[in-house]
């Protein structure tokens, strides 16, 4: 591993020399001063004087050696669509948008809040709200009036974009009966709002004085260019709302150049894309991963992105590969849960199209244990790669590094420290320094690099107070995540720090006792919860998915199939980790982006209400735990 740990070691000890190299894959309006800027630690200034813009670095910068490469394919299985933009007419459909965007008085730091399905549109609106130096706050599509409301009034748009509705499974998603209410209850409503009308409401009203229709703008600004509006790199970008313990959601708040720095970096040294191929990422462009490479990522590395609009499955299990095959994509990005949905399915899907042309499969979001890890990369025949990032960094934590090293991947292991992280396993009880294969706390010695959080939108005082304060008199940055590294150096997340559960003064994560269970052959999906036990302070209580159902078919049955399952636990984890229970359902409760809802579950497990449930996949997965939980041995 010599040329990434001598890229790495370089990113941590020669920093200023190592980030202005990096800073040459964009390009700057005005070069800067000074490297990095830590007068004030926690908070990093990064490329401090120059100035620069995303949309710039994004289209720009390309229309004269790609101008008419295909820089947007739009596909969605919903509707059956297909359209795609060349970097000079998207460049055009941008401005357009920024003109429209203008005409209502937005202006530099005024921030737009977009409330968007999948659709081409929404990307306009961010990359056009870049254009203009306004600060765009994405607020994924569906959300419930109340989290929306609680967006708008700690951001303060001057504008919201929105649509009708979305599409998720053939069902139409109406929106407006959302928003309308959001902006009802909202104490800073926007002046403004653009609405992308569909046809999917046939009684979509807008409110005279207040609302506009985005077909009816666009044409009224059809030749309209709007220059760039140049940005100071420290200035913001973007505000993305993640939760946060206080149940008040934090708006991470992201700079300019220091994140397109960051990404232009990853595009080239993490997933090794190259100018002119095409990166098919199947998040969402309300999460941080839609943002960064859907969005942005490819875009300023000159590679076509595909925006997807459907589920894995529809119209068949084989809908993405057909979409990697076809449009020769070299660079995917997913995540677990996706891969686990897909193992679900006939293998065949997987086996029917051309995937030579991929070059890697990464996965993120959540911990990818390891027979998923393993079966992916069986199943499509090409190298997977797990790696590890939050919200709050931008960019991935802990990854192989292939454009710079192809190092031996281990399954179910995220691998190494990414350049630039000072990253370090450390002690809750004095900030010492893990040693091999001892469970502790991911951390990062600050600086944190280019493209991380600058700050929590309007509230420097609960960034240093939420990220910082973890271990007293260390100012170290938590990722909340504990994780081990082995001896050969390879780090495995193994979740959250509070997602610990207690046995008896044992301390399990329920990452550890979910992969125990997924180790049985018949388990495709697991959800492990600590649920409280007069005796023991906490029990592990486990959800299991099959993949073969008449193993399960009769209480009998049922009963015997636990038996197995638990059995398999005590060979992994002993019987400390063996679960109270393995109640088998046919889905989990997960959020739309996928993630499991453990605390939900484990509010249902120990008889208390299950509080905010506005971003849940199907009600009909909470109905199935409380059904389990029902029935006595």
């Amino acid at each position: 591993m010599g040329a990434y740990q001598d890229f790495y070691r370089r990113s941590i000890d020669q920093r200023d020399a190592f980030w202005t190299e990096q800073a040459q894959l964009i390009d700057w309006h005005k070069p800067f001063g000074k490297v990095l800027d830590y007068s004030k630690p926690p908070f990093a200034k990064w490329f401090v004087g120059g100035e620069t813009n995303l949309c710039h670095n994004a289209l720009d910068r390309h229309l004269a050696a790609r101008g008419d490469q295909k820089a947007l394919i739009f596909i969605s299985t919903e509707t059956g669509q297909e359209q795609t933009w060349s970097f000079r007419e998207l460049h055009t459909e941008v401005s357009r948008c920024a003109a429209m965007i203008r005409g209502q008085g937005v202006a530099k730091g005024d921030r737009v809040l977009i409330y968007m399905p999948m659709i081409p549109e929404a990307v306009f609106a961010m990359l056009a709200c870049a254009r203009l130096g306004a600060v765009h706050s994405v607020v994924f599509g569906g959300f419930a009036a109340h989290s929306l409301a609680a967006r708008i009034d700690d951001a303060r748009p001057k504008l919201m974009i929105t649509a009708d509705g979305g599409l998720r499974g053939g069902r139409a998603i109406l929106y407006q009966p959302m928003f309308s209410e959001a902006l009802r209850i909202s104490k800073s409503p926007p002046g403004k709002v653009i609405v992308f009308n569909r046809g999917l409401d046939p009684d979509l009203k807008l409110k005279p004085g207040r609302d506009l229709d985005y077909e009816t703008l666009r044409a009224q600004h059809m030749d309209e260019a709007v220059p760039v509006t140049w940005l100071e790199a420290s200035e913001p970008s973007y505000i993305l709302y993640t939760s946060g313990t206080t149940g008040q959601p934090k708006g991470v708040q992201r700079d300019t150049g220091g994140y397109a720095v960051a990404l232009a970096a990853s595009m080239k040294h993490i997933y090794d894309g190259r100018p002119g191929e095409t990166m098919f990422t199947t998040s969402d462009i309300g999460w941080v991963v839609g943002h960064s490479y859907i969005v942005y990522g490819p875009l300023i590395h000159g590679m076509t992105t595909i925006l997807y609009e459907g589920l894995p499955i529809r119209p068949d299990a084989g809908i993405w590969w057909k979409i990697v095959s076809e449009h020769k994509v070299t660079v995917m990005f997913s995540s677990p849960t996706a891969a686990r949905v897909l193992k679900k399915q006939d293998p065949a899907y997987l086996k029917k199209y051309d995937l030579s042309g991929l070059r890697h499969l990464f996965l993120a979001g959540e911990p990818l244990d390891e027979p998923t890890h393993r079966w992916m990369s069986d199943a499509i025949g090409r190298p997977v790669i797990d790696h590890y990032w939050q919200t709050e960094t931008g960019w991935p934590i802990l990854s192989a590094v292939p454009g710079i090293e192809a190092t031996p991947v281990k399954p179910g292991s995220p691998s190494f420290p990414v350049f630039g992280y000072d990253l370090r396993l450390l002690r809750e009880s004095d900030a010492s320094e893990a040693g091999p294969n001892e469970k502790c706390v991911v951390a990062v010695i600050p600086p944190l690099p280019p493209g991380c959080m600058t700050t929590v939108w309007g509230d420097d005082e609960r960034f240093v107070r939420t990220y910082f304060t973890s271990f007293r008199d260390k100012l170290v940055y938590t990722t909340f995540d504990w994780g081990i590294r082995d001896a050969d150096g390879y780090y495995f997340i193994l979740g959250r720090t509070d997602d610990v559960i207690n046995v008896a003064g044992h301390r399990l994560g329920t990452r550890e006792i979910e992969e125990a269970v997924q180790a049985h052959p018949n388990v495709a999906e697991v959800a492990v919860v600590g649920v409280a036990d007069p005796v023991k302070g906490q029990m592990p209580l486990a959800f299991a998915v099959v993949k073969d159902a008449t193993r399960i078919a009769t209480p009998k049955l049922r009963a015997s199939h636990e038996q197995e399952v638990m059995n398999t636990v005590d060979k992994m984890l002993g019987a400390i980790g063996r679960p109270s229970r393995v109640h088998f359902v046919t889905l989990l409760p997960k959020t739309r982006s996928g993630k499991l809802l453990r605390r939900t579950i484990q509010a249902l497990a120990e008889g208390r209400d299950p509080g905010d449930l506005t971003t849940i996949e199907d009600p009909g997965a909470l109905e199935q735990i409380r059904a389990a939980l029902a029935v006595k041995r």
